[in-house]
């Protein structure tokens, strides 16, 4: 007997993994290549926390706009390996993203008695180059986000003539900030990759309605979200489910830090005609 819902079509973690993997690598080479620098132009080998940028460094321009000057070719640099970097990863995510959940929705119908072999529909083309579009946006404001806030705080150390340790903190910090952005644009693309790809598919074979499910993960959930997946709010799959708090319609796993998912309803279903 053929199952009335199909599985549940999750985010690939393998996926997301690989692509926060990579994007760590290139942010750590250019944290390495900015404190080297740093230390560099002071004639800093080792980050000591008792080196002070004398008053008299405060007060030449020159070191001052020497240190200016190498953050721009910093900045340049690594803007231009970020551009390089972004079309080939992008690419390898979006597709990778696609694969994964083509092959899950496979899996989930053949345990419901049905075998579907997807191919490249205009659709799903259109989907994964405006998701490759999006993240090689992405990759490239990167190193950009960076620059900025490490620029301020270099610049500001060394107009007070501060100690380079407390730099190396800030600098350090922002390293942090730097890498989880990164590991929010992993993990939330990837999701939102899921969505879009599922709710195609789901259009292709005839499916027009699904069930909203709460993930009941993370630390602070949307209460409408919440309430959706305790309710078992069944929603237009074309359409989406209007989100009160958000005041949109949308689908599970689209908004930023939705973890939301959702099960198909496999058509002739009663009981699952009215959809939100």
């Amino acid at each position: 007997m053929r199952k009335a819902l199909l599985a549940p079509i999750r985010p690939s973690i393998g996926v997301e993994r690989a692509y926060q993997k990579r994007l760590d690598h290139w942010i750590k080479a250019m944290q390495a290549d900015i404190m080297a620098t740093i230390e560099q132009v002071y004639g800093e080998h080792t980050a000591s926390s008792e080196r002070e940028f004398s008053v008299n460094v405060a007060l030449d321009a020159s070191p001052a706009e020497n240190l200016a000057e190498a953050l721009r070719n910093l900045r340049r640099k690594w803007t231009d390996g970020f551009d390089r970097l972004a079309p080939d990863l992008a690419a390898y995510f979006a597709t990778a993203a696609k694969d994964r959940t083509d092959m899950q929705l496979r899996a989930a119908l053949r345990k419901a008695g049905f075998t579907i072999k997807f191919s490249w529909t205009p659709e799903v083309r259109d989907i994964t180059q405006a998701a490759i579009a999006e993240n090689v946006n992405l990759i490239k404001s990167i190193p950009s986000q960076h620059f900025t806030q490490i620029e301020g705080d270099v610049m500001r150390a060394v107009q007070v003539g501060g100690k380079l340790g407390p730099l190396a903190d800030k600098l350090e910090h922002q390293y942090g900030v730097t890498r989880r952005r990164a590991a929010l644009i992993a993990r939330d693309q990837n999701r939102k990759a899921n969505a879009v790809i599922e709710k195609s598919r789901q259009q292709e074979l005839g499916i027009t309605q699904a069930i909203w499910k709460h993930s009941a993960g993370g630390k602070h959930p949307r209460p409408s979200h919440v309430k959706a997946g305790r309710d078992g709010v069944v929603y237009n799959v074309a359409d989406g489910w209007y989100d009160p708090d958000a005041k949109m319609r949308v689908w599970p796993g689209t908004l930023i830090n939705c973890r939301c998912w959702c099960r198909s309803v496999l058509p002739g279903l009663a009981g699952y005609q009215k959809a939100a």
